[in-house]
């Protein structure tokens, strides 16, 4: 019986020749990502204990990126702690304030992290990687902890979701609205401590942004991450980061291996996709109700790339953001905000009436740059939309495209993209 990708890369990382889902495993973590909110309380649990130490500070990446720069002195002291322990230990990959973004993009963009590795983290959405063809997971600070100290931690193996994706989308349809789609069809629990793998001529035709994306947000589906295998896409993205293929292990999934659920998409009928409160399976079609919203947020590990800016300009350009509305914009990182700047994103941002913040997390999980009040209704491009993630709980969050975001900014109400397909045509 053959393997999925997952399942080979938990076996060479934990030196099994074959792992079965069920299976408890010790496995080598090649890469441990920080940042200032999680990684602080596995410090402390080491330090405690007299285990304060790094398996190799050559194989962590530490980058501030929740509520930097400080808004608070509780928020300057977490900091403060993770860059002391950097300093401390000589962690070679440090992405301080001025230098970073948010962290899963930051890593991304890198060239560090590669295919067939694996990657833990104190934060859910580490599956972000798994677009790399590789197995990249969220833990707790006690399994972070843990890392730190060993370069090891125990997984369950799990089993694997395959998500086939075909045909072409519709103009205005995004990997976004692809992977509300599936979430809507699956609910929050339904891929459960599972691998999420996608698979399909849609999926080989997607460039590497709209893939992470996808593996972005198999949390908000229960999953344990997602996962794309590597093809001439990841390898052109990797050769553009100086990364060469003798570097890393591909892994394909066997043809008779075997997955758990099998869920079949049609991309030409997935339209706009808007999650509405307070879960992130609660999907409908864009514009099914007229809803006015006094916030619009673009921004997140899941959709604050480049070619969500982009997205978000092609609408803005030549129009106004509604009366009443705030629009915040929030670049992942700040290369990406120089070359939204190079490119005269910012500008056509500013001169419609939206703010653009400094890369961060930013009001994303409501501790910074953002945050949501009573009775806000806001509409975003982030991953989440449970009471109380952005700010206030009687704040009301829908989860949507950044084109989505953009064009209910423009009209003041949750709106359909598909609206201005003639601004994205004549872009293209």
């Amino acid at each position: 019986m053959g393997m999925t990708i997952a399942e080979k890369i938990l076996a060479a990382h934990s030196g099994h020749d074959y792992v079965v889902p069920g299976q408890l495993i010790e496995c080598r973590t090649d890469w441990v990502l920080c940042h200032e909110i999680t990684t602080p309380a596995a410090l402390r649990m080491l330090e405690e204990r007299g285990m304060d130490q790094v398996f190799n500070p050559d194989q962590i990446v530490a980058v501030p990126d929740h509520s930097v720069p400080a808004m608070n002195i509780k928020a300057a002291k977490m900091y403060q702690k993770l860059k002391s322990w950097v300093q401390e230990k000589g962690i070679k990959h440090f992405f301080d304030v001025g230098r970073g973004g948010i962290a899963h993009v930051v890593l991304e963009n890198t060239g560090l992290m590669k295919p067939g590795q694996t990657l833990v983290s104190g934060d859910s959405h580490t599956c972000n990687a798994g677009a790399l063809g590789a197995f990249a997971t969220g833990v707790g600070s006690t399994d972070l902890a843990g890392a730190i100290y060993a370069g090891k931690v125990w997984f369950k193996v799990p089993e694997t979701m395959l998500i086939r994706v075909t045909g072409q989308a519709q103009p205005g349809v995004t990997p976004k609205d692809i992977v509300l789609e599936v979430i809507k069809r699956i609910g929050a629990d339904g891929a459960n401590y599972m691998v999420m793998e996608w698979v399909g001529d849609y999926i080989d035709n997607l460039d590497m942004e709209g893939r992470f994306t996808l593996t972005n947000m198999a949390i908000e589906a229960g999953g344990k991450t997602g996962i794309v295998a590597v093809d001439d896409t990841t390898r052109a993205y990797m050769s553009a980061r100086g990364v060469t293929p003798d570097q890393y292990t591909e892994y394909q999934s066997d043809a008779d291996a075997t997955f758990k659920v099998i869920v079949e998409v049609d991309a030409a009928q997935v339209e706009p996709t808007v999650a509405y409160p307070h879960i992130p399976s609660n999907g409908r079609v864009a514009g099914s109700d007229r809803i006015a919203v006094s916030h619009a947020y673009v921004g997140s590990c899941t959709n604050g790339r480049i070619s969500d800016l982009r997205d978000v300009a092609r609408i803005l350009k030549g129009r106004k953001v509604a009366e009443g509305v705030q629009m915040i914009v929030v670049p992942a990182t700040q290369a990406i905000w120089k070359q939204a700047a190079q490119e005269g994103l910012l500008e056509i941002f500013v001169d419609a009436g939206a703010s653009v913040s400094y890369p961060s997390c930013g009001a994303c999980l409501g501790m910074h740059s953002g945050v949501l009040g009573p009775d806000d209704v806001c509409i975003s491009s982030s991953n989440r939309n449970f009471v109380g993630r952005m700010g206030d709980p009687s704040a009301q969050i829908y989860l949507a495209s950044p084109a989505t975001v953009a064009a209910s900014a423009v009209a003041g109400f949750i709106s359909d993209p598909r609206a201005y397909n003639d601004t994205i045509n004549a872009a293209d």
